[in-house]
């Protein structure tokens, strides 16, 4: 069996990656010449995500690139710390912080050193049963197709031209980076603090730096096009004048800002057809308030792959790996959905945490 995989951003490079771990060819086509698209953004990969990358062994090199944190604290409007919470879960490796576009860097040179092909500057746009066809005229061909290709996934409409399109999360999401020791420090931990009229959240990286992002209320389609400049003064007007360290630190922020709207994906009612299947967002985009994304992405890599590996035909292997997934992501998408509209707090989440994959357990259908 040989797998093409549209997409080569977290999803894709590890569905290769474990794919191959399960004996099955697989060669990753990425639209971008760069492959490293949304670059702005930082993200954490919670225990879930590096139990994924740690079944296929490629835990490592994410853990050379990344920092990590130990735990978050909760901050309201007035400035108090309200709660406390460890990531220490009985001894499960905690979550690790990097930039995407280190991300998807690491992840791709990883996938290289294993051998496996990586095709940038192929930009998906029809497919049939054994073949992709690409923008610049280009094909690829392979007994199943995977897409890997987010939330604007082409794939998606592919397999179901009916599918609903994403939905916006009523969020503007800004990201910042400053190299300014000077600012209100966290290190080792997330604090995220629930302003008056918006969210902030940052965390300090070792060399002294400070990550850090706000989520801010906007209907779709009010901020298009902003330059970084923009960005920064849209996200300072939200905290400027509240007693919290989120004005001090976006003032002291430079051109590293970066900001979109930002969307989800509540249910896909088709994942596959005989050929074809969906993983990562182009399945399930979450919102990013429960911090998942990437973790739910690497999760779904690994259980499609054991799938592939153990199960007689890809029709069957598709419907045990939506059987083993659907339910999960969509309480994932909901629950974060729900953080973001501030409707429930951010507890209970050892579901999501202490999910283990293991590698050599034998996928049934």
């Amino acid at each position: 069996m040989k797998a093409v995989i549209i997409g080569g951003g977290i999803a894709g490079t590890v569905t290769a990656m474990a794919l191959r771990r399960a004996g099955i060819e697989a060669s990753v086509h990425e639209a971008y010449a760069s492959g490293g698209e949304d670059a702005g953004a930082f993200l954490t990969i919670m225990h879930n995500g590096m139990d994924a990358l740690r079944a296929i062994g490629a835990d490592g090199p994410v853990i050379g690139n990344s920092f990590g944190a130990v735990g978050l604290e909760l901050v309201t409007p007035d400035g108090r710390t309200v709660d406390r919470r460890s990531y220490d879960l009985d001894g499960l490796p905690g979550p690790r912080t990097m930039t995407r576009a280190s991300l998807y860097r690491t992840l791709q040179e990883e996938a290289i050193s294993r051998g496996i092909a990586i095709e940038r500057g192929k930009r998906l746009v029809s497919a049939s049963p054994g073949v992709a066809r690409f923008e610049d005229g280009s094909t690829a061909e392979g007994d199943i197709l995977i897409g890997a290709d987010g939330l604007r996934s082409v794939v998606r409409t592919i397999i179901d031209p009916d599918c609903p399109p994403p939905r916006s999360t009523g969020l503007d999401v800004v990201y910042g980076y400053t190299t300014d020791t000077s600012v209100p420090q966290a290190p080792s931990i997330y604090r995220m603090v629930q302003s008056l009229h918006a969210f902030f959240g940052y965390t300090s990286v070792p060399d002294g730096s400070t990550y850090w992002f706000a989520r801010l209320p906007t209907a779709e389609g009010v901020r298009v096009g902003l330059s970084a400049a923009e960005w920064r003064s849209v996200a300072l007007a939200a905290f400027d004048g509240e007693p919290l360290p989120a004005a001090e630190i976006i003032r002291s922020t430079g051109d590293d800002v970066f900001g979109g709207h930002s969307y989800d994906v509540p249910s896909t009612p088709v994942w596959s057809t005989a050929s074809m299947v969906l993983v990562g967002d182009a399945a399930h985009a979450a919102s990013p308030a429960a911090g998942q994304g990437a973790s739910m992405a690497l999760e779904d890599s690994v259980v499609l792959a054991q799938c592939l590996r153990d199960l007689p035909d890809a029709p069957t292997a598709f419907a045990a790996y939506e059987r083993l997934r659907r339910a999960r992501v969509e309480k994932l998408v909901a629950s974060s959905a729900a953080l973001s509209s501030g409707t429930v707090s951010d507890e209970g989440r050892n579901w999501l945490y202490r999910h283990h994959i293991e590698w050599d357990e034998t996928i049934t259908a």
